[in-house]
């Protein structure tokens, strides 16, 4: 049992190690943007499907053909190993990534983590016909224990202290380990079965049951999903926020498939129904506080998954059909999957997965207590309790489409692509009325209709703003080149006089659109304005030195920052593209993270003069409060007299480690 326990532990401990961390190293090729951590699960459920389609056909093949067969495999595994993504698949452009990130993963961690994923069905087995009679769901449980440990020590131990180079390392240390204990328990295995009589009698599974199975492993799977896609956007695309959901899922499937399981309807079935009424309440107000956001959205997943998980350990199949039933929860985990991450983005203009989702598990769960006569549904009191249920599921769906419907009503263009949902919506009327361009809860730019007024620059780029006074300072002494990391509306733009050129960066090609056909900053300009589509960094690698006066960074979606653009590495990739003297302008503004001392040890670390910028709002004009940090090489930038009482040298601050591309930790800056 040690051998069986160790082998099913270790498989699971990698399976759930490797996703944050695959996900972690090519992410900054892909903009940093949540979406890059869907499409990631989308692959590993569909390699996981993969896996327990061979774990099926694997039993139903001869004994001592298949270790063989599945020992050689375990060899070429190994072979591929260390971990290490290929720089050909980097984007080169505009173009949507999601082929290349499912290029990338294959050819990287693939059959890898095709072979771990085989592990858990096959080692069941393995027990249940090798020991007759006995029970193998409670290595499920120890399975999902040890994906849950992965999952919770990578952002909490791993991350905080170790390097990619030496996480990538003990990884592939840890998998030759358990390539050689599952190559000795297939040898041993498939030695016992050949021993055994054949296996009792039992009831097969109709079909009925299997699509009942599929069906709520794929509630359980999209609304992971969801909840996830929804945190990261709103609030940073990081790996606590991949990790805290998936170990809530994790988590329900130890407690239900523990030998007592700990699912009981009396409790999870109302705390369901009222995190969606909470759910529902956060979906109808524009800014939801952080705080009571991933607790209320974690509670009703965990909730969520403890009613879908439950129910399918309440019908689970005997011994003999094992692999049949964990077969359709993989089929139905990778349905899930294609539906939040390839369908729902080309069918929905918003996110409408989460509510679809939330309708979809409370029909499914309806159809699971409708099999089982012992509920309420059946007997005396079965015609009052099924009209309540009827009810109850006819009005989530009222609400739901009436809050997305509110949404919705006063938008010009609702955009929808990889890189997330964009709205363009009129604000208020008359001198005041104003164009906005929002990116989830963050407003990425705004313009005065009024003629006269247009061609203020509004919002975080004010001429009190840290760029702002970047920009006045530098045109007096001449043209500008100036470049811009984020495009937005295009309000720095605006700035621009004739014989300047503006350079815009940006990874989303729905916001050039945007910019050009719903706001006029760009076409009103007098400046040369240039618009290079691509992740920025990538760019300017790529890119001659392009000798800005001003390179201005605000390439943040949402309150979600791509961690690659605050790198030591990326800095002295501004450096290169910066004049003597010339300044890096980075915009902090954030509800959540504190990044003031992430671009202090930047500064400090490539000996830059910093300066930090504060503005209040200022309604009248369009201008929010902004928070910019200024950066220069020159100590003589900040001698004149516009920056006197406006820029101030940087107060103390907390220490943090220096952040590079192998190392990164958001939750010591957390607010």
């Amino acid at each position: 049992m040690i051998l069986y326990a160790t082998t099913i532990f270790l498989s699971a401990f990698l399976l759930f190690q490797v996703q944050p961390l695959i996900a972690k190293i090519i992410l900054p090729w892909f903009g940093g943007t949540a979406a890059v951590w869907t499409i990631c699960m989308l692959f590993f459920q569909v390699l996981l499907l993969a896996g327990y389609v061979y774990s099926h056909a694997y039993m139903r093949a001869q004994a001592p053909r298949r270790r063989h067969f599945h020992i050689v495999l375990l060899a070429l595994a190994a072979a591929t190993l260390p971990l290490a993504a290929n720089a050909a698949w980097k984007p080169s452009g505009g173009e949507n990534p999601t082929l290349l990130i499912l290029g990338l993963l294959a050819t990287t961690v693939g059959l890898p983590y095709f072979m771990l994923s085989t592990t858990g069905p096959l080692v069941q087995a393995w027990y249940a016909r090798s020991h007759r009679g006995a029970t193998p769901y409670r290595l499920f449980a120890l399975s999902n224990l040890g994906s849950m440990l992965a999952l919770v020590s990578y952002p909490l131990v791993v991350e905080p202290l170790m390097a990619l180079g030496w996480q990538t390392a003990i990884w592939s240390t840890g998998f030759v380990l358990f390539a050689l204990t599952c190559a000795l328990l297939s040898w041993r295995s498939s030695a016992d079965e050949a021993e055994l009589s054949p296996p009792e009698p039992s009831e097969k599974p109709g079909p009925s049951l299997q699509v009942l199975w599929m069906s709520l492993a794929a509630c359980a799977s999209a609304l992971l999903l969801a909840f996830t896609s929804h945190m990261t956007l709103n609030i940073a695309a990081i790996p606590f926020l991949w990790v805290l959901p998936l170990a809530l899922y994790l988590l329900s499937f130890v407690l239900c498939f523990e030998a007592s399981g700990w699912y009981r309807r009396w409790l999870f079935l109302p705390l369901l129904g009222a995190g969606i009424a909470g759910v529902c309440i956060t979906l109808s107000r524009s800014n939801p506080s952080v705080w009571s956001l991933i607790p209320l959205y974690s509670a009703t997943l965990f909730a969520a998954c403890m009613v879908c998980h439950g129910e399918l350990a309440r019908t689970k199949p005997h011994p003999r059909y094992l692999t049949g039933f964990y077969l359709m929860l993989a089929l139905g985990g990778a349905l899930g999957g294609v539906l939040v991450g390839l369908v729902a983005p080309q069918v929905f203009e918003n996110l409408y997965e989460l509510p679809v989702a939330m309708l979809a598990l409370c029909v499914f769960v309806s159809a699971a207590l409708l099999r089982d006569r012992s509920t309420l549904l059946h007997g005396r009191w079965r015609f009052p309790a099924r009209g309540v249920l009827l009810a109850l599921i006819v009005g989530l769906g009222v609400a739901l489409a009436r809050i997305y419907g509110d949404e919705s009503a006063d938008s010009r263009i609702t955009s929808r692509n990889f890189y997330g949902v964009l709205n363009v919506h009129d604000s208020s009327e008359g001198p005041e009325a104003m164009r906005v361009l929002s990116h989830g809860t963050i407003i990425h730019g705004k313009q005065f209709l009024d003629p006269d007024r247009r061609d203020w620059p509004t919002s975080y780029y004010g001429m009190t703003s840290g760029i702002g006074l970047a920009l006045i300072d530098a045109r007096a002494r001449g043209r500008l080149r100036v470049g811009v990391v984020g495009l937005g509306a295009g309000t720095l733009a605006a700035y621009g006089r004739r014989g300047d050129v503006f350079r815009f960066y940006d990874i989303n090609p729905k916001v050039a659109e945007l910019a050009r056909s719903e706001f006029t900053f760009l076409a009103d300009s007098p400046a040369q304005i240039e618009v290079a589509l691509g992740d920025a960094r990538l760019s300017l690698e790529r890119e001659p030195a392009q000798h800005f006066d001003i390179l201005a960074l605000d390439a943040f979606s949402s309150d979600s920052i791509p961690v690659h653009l605050l790198t030591v590495e990326a800095f002295a990739i501004y450096l290169h593209h910066l004049k003597p003297g010339g300044i890096l302008a980075v915009h902090i503004s954030n509800r959540y993270l504190d990044l003031v001392p992430v671009v202090q040890q930047a500064a400090r670390h490539l000996s830059l003069e910093l300066r930090r910028v504060e503005n209040d709002d200022d309604d009248a004009a369009g201008v929010y409060r902004s928070d910019w940090m200024l950066l220069s090489a020159s100590p003589d930038t900040f001698s004149g007299p516009l920056w006197a009482g406006a820029a101030r040298p940087l107060e103390a601050v907390r220490t943090v480690r220096l952040w590079t591309d192998d190392y990164s930790d958001l939750y010591r800056i957390l607010k």
